[in-house]
Formats: C-alpha cells, sequence, structure tokens
C-alpha cells in the first residue's frame, strides 16, 4: 500500500481553510493509503509562540484532526516531538543540505525579512520537514503551493543521500489536494483566507455554528454587476462563493453559476452547503472536548506506531553513514 504522509501546525482553531484544502482530502486519503498526520509542534517554535499555549493548542488541532474525519483505525496521528527520532534525523540531512539551498527558501525570506534576528530554527525549518517525511518512506506527500519548495528540498536531500551513502531513503512526490486547495478571504477575494487577516469576517472557521457562517458569507464581498458568472481574474468575489458552493456540495463552480439569478441566491446557497458540510465536524469536536483523555491516547497509541516507523528508518541512515550501534 502506498505510504501518504501529512503534517499540520498546532496554530489552534482551523478555518474553513485548512478543512477543505487539507483535512477533508486527509479523510478520504486514509481509506486508500497507509496515512500517517502529524502535528508539527517543533516547527511552531522556529517564531514567536506562547509555551503556557503551546501544549493547549497542540490537544486543540488533535482534536480538530478527529472532528474533522479521521479515523485513529485507519491512519496514525501523532504529535512530531514525541517521536525523538525526527530531531536527529534533521542533524543529519542537515549535515546533508547546504547553505545556499536554504538561503533560497521563500519562506525563511518572508518570515524573516525586515527582522534584526532570525531563530537557525526557522533558517533550519525545511530540514526538519524533509526528516518528517523521509522518516517514514512516505510515497507521497500532500502539499499546498506554498509547500512544494521545501518538498522538493526533501526530494533533493533523499537523492543526494542515496548517491553518498547507498540507498537509504524512499523519494517522495508531491500530491496536490483534489479540490479547494486555495480558498480564498471573504472580505480580500485575491488574498488566501487565514486567521492572521484583517477582518475575521473574511474567514470561516471549521466549529463556526450557522448563524455566523451565514453573517460571513453574507457579508462576503462581491463584484460589480449583477450576472453570477465563474470569472476567477474579472470577478473575483463571486467566483470565490461558486468555489465554496462546488467543494460544499459537488459539481463545477462554472457550471453551477448558471443556477443562480443573482448574488443574494448565491450567497444563500453557499451559506446552506458550507454549514451543512461543516455539521458532522462541529459535532465531533463537541464529543472528543468531553473526553480530552481519549484524544491523548489517540496521539501516544499514533507516536509509539510511528515511532516504530522511524526508529527503523534512523537506524538504517546509521547503517549507511557508519556510525557505530
Amino acid at each position: 500500500m502506498v505510504r501518504v504522509l501529512s503534517g499540520v501546525q498546532p496554530t489552534g482553531e482551523m478555518h474553513l481553510g485548512n478543512y477543505l484544502g487539507a483535512f477533508r482530502s486527509w479523510s478520504a486519503e486514509q481509506y486508500e493509503s497507509d496515512a500517517f498526520f502529524c502535528i508539527v509542534d517543533l516547527h511552531a517554535i522556529t517564531v514567536d509562540f506562547d509555551p503556557k499555549q503551546l501544549a493547549s493548542r497542540t490537544l486543540h488541532t488533535a482534536t480538530s484532526l478527529l472532528a474533522a474525519g479521521l479515523d485513529p483505525s485507519r491512519c496514525t496521528i501523532f504529535v512530531q516531538s514525541q517521536v525523538h527520532e525526527h530531531s536527529e534525523l534533521a542533524w543529519i540531512l542537515e549535515c546533508t543540505a547546504t547553505m545556499g539551498e536554504m538561503r533560497r527558501m521563500t519562506q525563511f525570506k518572508e518570515k524573516g525579512a525586515g527582522q534584526e534576528s532570525v531563530s537557525l530554527g526557522l533558517f533550519a525549518y525545511p530540514v526538519l520537514m524533509a526528516a518528517d517525511i523521509l522518516a517514514y518512506d512516505a510515497d507521497r506527500v500532500p502539499v499546498g503551493d506554498d509547500q512544494r519548495q521545501h518538498l522538493e528540498l526533501a526530494r533533493d536531500l533523499a537523492h543526494r543521500f542515496n548517491a553518498r551513502y547507498g540507498e537509504t531513503f524512499v523519494v517522495p512526490d508531491a500530491s496536490v489536494p483534489r479540490v479547494a486547495s486555495r480558498v480564498m478571504d471573504l472580505q480580500d477575494p485575491t488574498s488566501k483566507m487565514s486567521k492572521s487577516a484583517q477582518s475575521h469576517l473574511g474567514t470561516i472557521m471549521m466549529l463556526d455554528d450557522p448563524t455566523v457562517i451565514e453573517r460571513k458569507i453574507r457579508r462576503a464581498v462581491t463584484d460589480s454587476g449583477t450576472e453570477v458568472l465563474y470569472d476567477p481574474e474579472n470577478k473575483p468575489g463571486i467566483s470565490n462563493l461558486l468555489e465554496l458552493l462546488a467543494a460544499a456540495s459537488g459539481g463545477a463552480p462554472d457550471q453551477l453559476a448558471s443556477g443562480y439569478p443573482n448574488y443574494g441566491s448565491l450567497k444563500s446557497a453557499a451559506t446552506e452547503a458550507v454549514a451543512e458540510m461543516l455539521r458532522p465536524a462541529r459535532e465531533r469536536f463537541a464529543a472528543f472536548s468531553r473526553d480530552p483523555g481519549e484524544v491523548r491516547r489517540v496521539l501516544s497509541d499514533g507516536a509509539q506506531r510511528a515511532g516504530e516507523v522511524a526508529a527503523s528508518t534512523l537506524r538504517r541512515t546509521h547503517a549507511a553513514i557508519g556510525i557505530l550501534t
């Protein structure tokens, strides 16, 4: 069976972009592959963070994954820091990577821009991500556009290591989410939906109740004219709503457009479809939140299985470079 790995940072409450761009695809992936899903808390400390909230956000993220439909009997859900092989393998790969490669990483340039001091962890972040992937012999890695460069680095490091020390790592392929890989802000449909947006009205959270979803979509920015037309370049607001409707109810955005005589009817349909799509996640989150001990048990079991796989890879890596065992 093909092995798939992907990860998410413990940022707390997840938004619709997380759900459509990743979690829903992961939920389907667990029935088709040997799937590993990692909460990458070590990545979260490469930038400013609140240590008082890190653990609670990690648990919240795990609960969100279960709410989104991940089944621990079908996939492995674990926390990165609870599998020490990630950090050990990252050091070995750092001795394979080059400074030039790190300096070319776009995310490092963006996150470090304008800062007098940048952590070494942020600089080396892509190598830790490579270790996350290569530790599990992953065949495919679902990634968004913003992580493609990091996956290419993982592939390059695997090729380079294998050429120097013998076949050790599986070289992974990228996998683009099937639908709605890029969900746009309701208030600024030219920008990606994000919790850090200036207006909270532009971002639908995964756990928003129907009344909140209705208010946000009703106030969504639209375009000039009155015709409902799928045209992302000239009508980004309406096109964004059509894409949300398509993701929530099925169908193609351009074909759905003909079914709505005006913007109001489209907003009503999108509201109903999105609220219903998220209803099971809201209900499951409430149920899991009543039993945090069960969520911790899922993570403990996941860390044990992930650790067994990662330990095997690390032993193979040690043997390849001649570390005494």
